[in-house]
């Protein structure tokens, strides 16, 4: 078992999930029940997943969350893209989120490799 607090990857999805929300709270109303829920569910399961994860009693079930977490990371990545698509929000603001989504999958690519 790892301790999730510890984990820099954890730590990194939680600032993902903060700066997510911040930004998802500009678009429209109109997509309150579409790309903005979609989107809290997308960024809220990735920090969650690697906290199962980290709380499980083997390697290979930890590997396992990770790899539904860095599906959320690539969902989510996915739904910004198309807010910027979309021209919903500005993309000098999302972008910065993308990059920091990509850099968790990234390590999150990593970590499994290690496991």
């Amino acid at each position: 078992m790892h301790k999730v607090e510890e984990l820099i990857i954890w730590k990194k999805s939680i600032l993902l999930a903060k700066l997510t929300y911040q930004l998802v709270s500009e678009l429209p109303s109109s997509e309150k029940f579409g790309l903005t829920s979609q989107i809290k569910r997308s960024v809220t399961s990735i920090p969650s997943n690697i906290a199962e994860g980290a709380g499980r009693n083997s390697q290979k079930e930890f590997k396992h969350f990770l790899s539904v977490a860095n599906g959320s990371a690539y969902e989510l990545q996915t739904q910004l893209i198309l807010i910027i698509e979309l021209n919903l929000i500005d993309k000098n603001k999302v972008q910065p989120i993308i990059e920091l989504c990509i850099e968790i999958q990234k390590m999150n690519y990593a970590f499994q490799q290690k496991l």
